[in-house]
């Protein structure tokens, strides 16, 4: 076999290249008689265990910190610079907070602190907080 038999005549590109050179293409008849993959089975029937059970966070999910922050603002007298709330958060949630807490976001925040910021905003929502001025954290007045 020399060199121009790897090449194409008709579109000069090397034959593994080249449409002319590949294999043609399975029909749908063929495609639609193949069998169906089976179905996973679901968490319920894996095991006997719950499913919120096997799932196994790397992170300490927004919604631990919801009541966390409440009680910081609420021990503080209702508002807190975000730096302030921060380290009395670290120090309330430390023994709840998970090894992958302490990594970093892509933007080079911490773990934790981002889901608190995603708590705060869940808060604010619910009316529980305001959002009055930048880097400060505050309740809503009831």
């Amino acid at each position: 076999m020399n060199a121009s038999d790897d090449y194409c005549d008709l579109c000069d590109l090397p034959r593994s290249q080249c449409v002319h050179g590949m294999t043609p293409p399975t029909p749908m008849s063929a495609i639609k008689s193949l069998p169906k993959p089976k179905k996973r089975p679901t968490a319920e029937g894996r095991s006997s265990v719950p499913a919120d059970k096997l799932l196994t966070r790397r992170w300490t999910p927004a919604e631990l910190f919801k009541p966390l922050i409440l009680t910081v603002l609420e021990q503080a007298g209702g508002e807190l610079d975000a730096d302030e709330l921060f380290l009395e958060l670290e120090v309330l949630a430390g023994d709840r907070l998970l090894p992958g807490d302490s990594e970093t976001t892509p933007i080079g925040e911490l773990r934790w602190q981002y889901a608190a910021r995603r708590a705060r905003l869940a808060l604010i929502d619910e009316g529980l907080m305001t959002k009055t001025r930048p880097g400060v954290w505050q309740l809503a007045r009831r």
